[in-house]
């Protein structure tokens, strides 16, 4: 190890490093299975880049652990803390491992892109030019989002990465930007940012039969465990067993959706010329496999009864966001309506996050990840929402459900 790779320990709040540690791990399942979907080697560099960052945040929250336990007490309430840490190696690690597939050509169709449903928005990194419109102005400013559909999810200035930046984000020359949307508004972005013209990848003709329900897989399989994950940090930072429940179904669905999607991996690779072509795909079962497994481990103290360790609790009172988990009522407001309908968003200010719906006559459930204006909710469903506790307050009692609501 060199002198610059050593982690000094900083005074720092459990709950901040934790926080952190979510918002990488979840860039990193968006990364690498964007790298995977694009077939963009940029995208797998940068997830290994942040794969590293994720390493010193380990070793940050061990040394923050380490000084907060004062007595046998305190080590025993900070004992599942450690454990969300071990997961969250986990997560990294198998997120490092899925971008190895576009890296290392570890065996994958290059007709994927092809499959891909319009609806998946493609993810690029842009390097801001020394003379580009957007330097040294806000995204506010830049007016992005609202001019061209397109967001900048994250961004990276040198070795530091700002996670969720803000209308108040200054972006200077020289920061690599992270943009999410449609073609057309990052053709537009991503030349007005690096100065040179967006060339679209030419999408291969589809030699895979049946690829599209391969790549919807991926494209569920990424939702599911970013969602997971999400979740999953959110029982433990705001300390709700009913969300935590949430991950362990997820976890269930994660494990059902592997095992069809390796079914289909084995009865396409009698139909190719190259069945070491579909090996990537095997991969990315795994990969997802372990993070899901590592969403419930870090949510399985909550799932035992356990309490936060005070700095933690204390710190979270102190927040004003929760993660909720709310059924909708028979006759409520948004029984039989949708999303968009009572501007549920607008009203509450909360982020409906997913929809589970309950198991019908066949016994099988479904979720609904990532739901748009135009998902309509029934009673019985499980909603689950991001917000602010005054939001809470206000959707609960929209879906008729106020004993849910988790203060």
């Amino acid at each position: 190890m060199t002198p610059e790779d050593r982690v000094a320990y900083e005074p720092t709040s459990v709950k901040a490093v934790l926080a952190e540690m979510k918002d990488t791990a979840e860039l990193l399942i968006d990364l690498s299975y964007s790298a995977v979907l694009h077939g963009s080697a940029d995208l797998a560099g940068e997830v290994l880049e942040l794969e590293s960052r994720m390493d010193q945040l380990q070793l940050q929250a061990r040394m923050s652990v380490m000084m907060a336990a004062r007595s046998p007490e305190d080590a025993e309430e900070l004992a599942p803390v450690l454990g969300v840490i071990g997961a969250a190696e986990k997560i990294s690690d198998a997120a490092g491992d899925i971008a190895k597939v576009v890296l290392e050509e570890v065996g994958l169709p290059d007709a994927i892109r092809a499959a891909l449903p319009e609806a998946v928005e493609t993810l690029v990194r842009a390097e801001l030019a020394d003379d580009s419109a957007y330097a040294g102005r806000t995204l506010a400013d830049a007016n992005v989002e609202t001019e061209t559909g397109v967001r900048v999810i994250a961004l990276r200035r040198g070795t530091e990465w700002l996670l969720n930046p803000d209308a108040e984000t200054t972006i200077e020359p020289g920061d690599t930007l992270f943009l999410r949307g449609g073609e057309e508004g990052l053709r537009t972005v991503y030349e007005a940012a690096t100065g040179e013209s967006y060339v679209q990848p030419d999408a291969p003709t589809a030699g895979v039969e049946d690829l599209e329900r391969a790549v919807d897989s991926v494209v569920l399989m990424k939702n599911m465990s970013e969602l997971a994950v999400d979740l999953a940090y959110g029982s433990v930072l705001f300390n709700s067993e009913a969300v935590a429940g949430e991950v362990a179904e997820l976890e269930a669905e994660v494990d059902a959706l592997k095992s069809r999607f390796e079914a289909w991996t084995l009865r396409a690779a009698a139909r190719v010329e190259d069945p070491v072509s579909l090996r990537g795909l095997v991969h990315l079962a795994s990969a997802t496999e372990v993070i899901s497994d590592a969403a419930l481990e870090i949510s399985e103290g909550v799932l035992r009864g356990l309490d936060a360790h005070p700095v933690v609790a204390e710190a979270v009172e102190a927040s004003d966001e929760v993660i909720v988990r709310l059924s909708v009522a028979s006759g409520s407001e948004l029984a039989d309506a949708t999303l968009g309908e009572r501007t549920v968003k607008q009203e509450t200010g909360m982020r409906v996050i997913a929809v589970r719906r309950p198991a019908g006559a066949d016994g099988d459930g479904e979720w609904v990840v990532s739901p748009g204006s135009g998902t309509a909710l029934r009673a019985g469903d499980v909603v689950l929402a991001k917000g602010t506790r005054a939001g809470a307050e206000r959707l609960s009692r929209l879906v008729g459900d106020p004993r849910e609501f988790e203060d």
